[in-house]
């Protein structure tokens, strides 16, 4: 059989045929090969042949290896034995499963049938498989049989990246089905009522079946309405400028709203979430309460009191922003309501400083309450008032909350400085002053009620006679009488001299 192209046998004229492993070629054999090629040597033909293959095999009618010719120095590099091939069976060589391959090929080639390709794998020393398609065509008239080799390293290495893509991709479409086959566990067995919405259509896109317990309809029914043929039309405006703000940035909260269906009342919960680059609302649903329980007559009455206290009290969260507060406290912070301060922090009134609320609330965490905080409170009008703050912490759950009684301590505060400032009727009274006037002024107001008192004592050992106390005290009459005036001291209009 002359030497042809494997795939192909050799026929005059010119077609196509399909090649194993898919290849399509289009085959043309030489129309004179005895004119062109009749003078080709056995070195040129060696030549050629080498040249048509990454590795090229000699194989007698035995299958025995009796000559080899490499293209590829990688493949020489990896099959480091291949230069102990010659004289050896080509099917010794090869992997075991390879070796069948390797017996229907030598069988395909000595026959008129059209040779096929085959994979066949080498095995390295290190272990490793070096893959390789063969195709064996036979020539002259002995059995000779010329077995081309091409490399297939570089394909191995590419099936097996994308068998490894492949694999990838399976692992992270598994770990998605079961994300979400646990969110849609979660979603439907959630007993908050829950819906997901489109936020350019205003439509349901899914809903769990609370909600379509609370909506009386099947999921069919819910999925797709409008928010109009859900919530009633009279807090609809309001609900949407919420889904509005939450869409601006604005902070999730509970938002009053009233069902279409029955009219009843609910509060929405809206969170933004994305999914697949779209920007979607997550409304959670829940339906207020019938009746709020009542408190009993004594705590009532507590409350009462502390609504009505002439003493400020408000209550915060763990950060300082104001739950609530009472009439006393708004008038200090000269505001019209409760809903000027409620969720304004409390740092804004409290505290020339804007340092006194945080040192309040650092010793309220760490001591549970605090007595007599001496600082001041700011009014929206301007007004500074001298207070002192009585602090508890509330542990309710998680962060705990804050309450604060606070009482104006400035007319008191101006009363004992007044006091200080009048003159001591005795030296009890004197001491009484220690640590609340300066050393300078104490020293004063003493020597003032020394001098007070030894006057009146040298009246009283006179007989009330001016000029022999004037004597006895060392005075001038005058003078005497300037200190009588000064100190309030005795009848001075008919005593003093003319």
């Amino acid at each position: 059989m002359p030497l042809s192209a494997c795939g192909n046998e050799t026929r005059a004229g010119a077609g196509k045929r399909d090649v194993h492993w898919g290849i399509s070629a289009l085959v043309k054999t030489f129309v004179s090969p005895q004119t062109s090629l009749g003078d080709l040597d056995a070195g040129s033909a060696a030549s050629l042949i080498a040249a048509s293959s990454d590795v090229t095999l000699i194989v007698d009618a035995r299958g025995t290896i009796r000559d080899t010719a490499f293209q590829s120095a990688e493949l020489l590099d990896d099959l480091s034995e291949s230069d102990q091939w010659v004289g050896r069976a080509l099917a010794a060589t090869v992997a075991p499963d390879s070796r069948s391959k390797v017996e229907a090929l030598l069988r395909e080639a000595a026959t008129p049938a059209e040779p096929k390709w085959r994979h066949i794998n080498h095995v390295t020393p290190e272990g490793r498989s070096v893959p390789v398609l063969y195709c064996g065509v036979q020539i002259g008239g002995d059995g000779r049989i010329v077995v081309f080799g091409r490399d297939l390293r570089a394909m191995s290495a590419l099936q097996q990246r994308l068998m490894n893509a492949q694999q990838s991709m399976e692992r992270d479409y598994s770990k998605l089905r079961d994300v979400e086959m646990r969110y849609r566990l979660l979603f439907q067995l959630s007993s908050e009522a829950v819906l997901i919405l489109d936020p350019a259509k205003g439509r349901v896109l899914e809903a769990n079946a609370a909600a379509q317990g609370l909506f009386g309809a099947g999921s069919d029914d819910v999925v797709g309405r409008a928010m109009a043929d859900i919530f009633h039309p009279d807090g609809l405006p309001a609900l949407q400028g919420h889904l509005a703000a939450i869409r601006a940035g604005a902070r999730p909260e509970d938002t009053p709203a009233r069902l279409a269906r029955g009219d009843q009342p609910v509060t929405v919960k809206v969170s933004l979430f994305r999914q697949e680059n779209a920007t979607l609302f997550l409304m959670r649903i829940s339906p207020m309460p019938s009746a709020v329980p009542a408190l009993p007559d004594v705590k009532t009455k507590l409350l009462r009191a502390v609504e009505s206290a002439p003493d400020g009290f408000v209550v915060t969260d763990h950060q300082g922003v104001i739950i609530t507060a009472n009439a006393a406290f708004l008038d200090m912070a000269q505001l019209l309501d409760e809903n000027q301060a409620r969720g304004e922090s409390l740092d804004r009134w409290v505290g020339a400083s804007g340092v006194d609320l945080d040192v309040l609330t650092a010793n309220l965490r760490d001591r549970g309450s605090v007595r007599f905080f001496s600082t001041t409170i700011r009014g929206e009008a301007g007004s500074v008032a001298q207070v002192e703050i009585s602090a508890v912490s509330i542990r309710n759950g998680g962060h705990p909350s804050f309450g604060y009684a606070i009482r104006n301590v400035g007319p008191r505060l101006q009363m004992e400085t007044r006091a200080a400032r009048q003159l001591p009727r005795s030296v009890e009274q004197l001491t009484e002053l220690i640590g609340r006037v300066s050393l300078k002024d104490l020293v004063r107001e003493a020597t003032e009620v020394i001098e007070r008192l030894s006057i009146e004592a040298a009246l009283e050992l006179t007989n009330d006679n001016r000029a022999s106390a004037a004597e006895m005290l060392g005075l001038s009459r005058q003078s005497l009488y300037v200190k009588l005036r000064r100190y309030g001291i005795g009848d001075l209009a008919a005593a003093e001299p003319s």
